[in-house]
């Protein structure tokens, strides 16, 4: 052993009765039980017991049982001196009941001590006093010297079983606490992540329409700042009052998404270009259901991008390529470079930094930047 394993306590989980099955507890009870009324009837079989000396073993008995239970409670708490004070108290008491005629109530006691002292103390100090209790049996005991010394190693080996029987109850609390514990902290994170989804899906939609909307609104304001007529600014009017409608049909689809129901790739994608002249979509490989996470990424970049030629590429052709994979889906957005829009700097929008955030949360990666004609945004999704 080392010097831990002797100075150590064993576990409070060990002490309780935690984790201990019903039928475990009655027969401990049953044993305590036993114990306490061999004790009683030990005290009153003596033929010189009567009268005040019956009331004085009684009281007695009861004495020994609350310093029994103190030494229980005082183990438990891992208090060294006490445990000690009223290990020394029963023992005291069995030699007492020893020198008054009680033998048999005396052997009980020290037996007790004895393997409750290996069970519940330190070895280092369990020892000492398994070896004084054990002996002062041993002294006292009226058997043949090889009865009484196998009883003697019969308890030693009963005290230390039960000790380690304590100890692997002990640990099985222990990791059965921590597989709670590690089972709230992942329910915790999970709930987490999910909240987290959410927020990131919220503002994807938010982001991508919002931004249009504003565009929209703030060239329908320079408009009429610059005196157009009724029908250019009746016309941005319409157009923004189209971005809300569609912002609402996306917030919709990001609910259905969150709950697992979502349209084909392929038709949002189709949808979604019907909405910007001069795009086109095409899709190579084998069509496939995509996880949730990596169909949503899909979907907002494309969203993005689209949103990004519409503000900074006006009349620019568009193509859009969804390409399956074995292992991943890649989408390319790749506009062949126009005129600016009238407020091209208005509405951050979720921007690049957004969608390459959400590719990487995927294990993907995405790529943007001007091409010789235009500006290519190219996303790598695994799945």
């Amino acid at each position: 052993m080392t010097e831990n394993a002797w100075t150590r306590w064993p576990s409070r989980e060990a002490l309780s009765r935690e984790g201990l099955s019903r039928p475990r507890q009655f027969l401990a009870w049953g044993v305590r039980l036993l114990v306490l009324v061999l004790l009683l009837w030990s005290a009153f079989s003596q033929s010189h017991v009567r009268g005040w000396g019956a009331a004085a073993a009684v009281a007695v008995v009861v004495v020994t049982a609350l310093v029994s239970w103190g030494f229980f409670r005082t183990t438990y708490a891992h208090r060294l001196v006490p445990s000690l004070a009223l290990v020394s108290v029963l023992l005291a008491i069995a030699v007492v009941a020893e020198t008054t005629g009680f033998r048999g109530p005396a052997l009980v006691i020290w037996c007790g001590c004895g393997i409750s002292a290996l069970e519940r103390l330190p070895v280092a100090i369990a020892l000492p006093l398994t070896a004084v209790a054990l002996a002062s049996y041993s002294a006292f005991n009226n058997d043949v010297w090889l009865t009484t010394a196998a009883t003697v190693v019969g308890m030693v080996l009963a005290g230390y079983v039960m000790r380690l029987d304590a100890e692997a109850r002990g640990s099985a609390q222990r990791l059965l606490a921590q597989e709670r514990a590690a089972r709230a902290a992942e329910a915790e994170s999970a709930a987490l992540a999910e909240r987290a989804r959410i927020a990131r899906e919220i503002h994807d939609v938010l982001a991508h329409s919002l931004s249009a909307q504003m565009v929209h609104l703030e060239a329908a304001r320079l408009l009429i700042e610059r005196g157009a007529d009724r029908e250019q600014i009746l016309e941005r009017v319409v157009a923004a009052r189209g971005m809300a409608r569609d912002g609402l049909a996306e917030t919709r689809q990001a609910l259905s998404a969150l709950r697992g129901e979502l349209s084909p790739l392929e038709d949002f994608l189709t949808e979604l270009v019907g909405s910007t002249d001069g795009a086109e979509v095409t899709v190579t490989g084998e069509r496939r259901s995509l996880p949730v996470e990596a169909s949503q990424t899909v979907r907002r970049v494309a969203q993005e991008a689209l949103t990004n030629v519409r503000k900074h590429a006006q009349g620019a052709k568009v193509q859009v390529r969804l390409d399956y994979s074995e292992h991943e889906v890649a989408l390319n957005v790749r506009d062949s470079g126009g005129r600016p829009g009238e407020l091209s700097g208005a509405g951050g929008g979720y921007g690049l930094l957004g969608m390459r955030e959400r590719a990487e949360l995927l294990g993907g990666s995405l790529e943007a930047g001007r091409d010789e004609e235009g500006f290519e945004v190219r996303l790598r999704v695994p799945v």
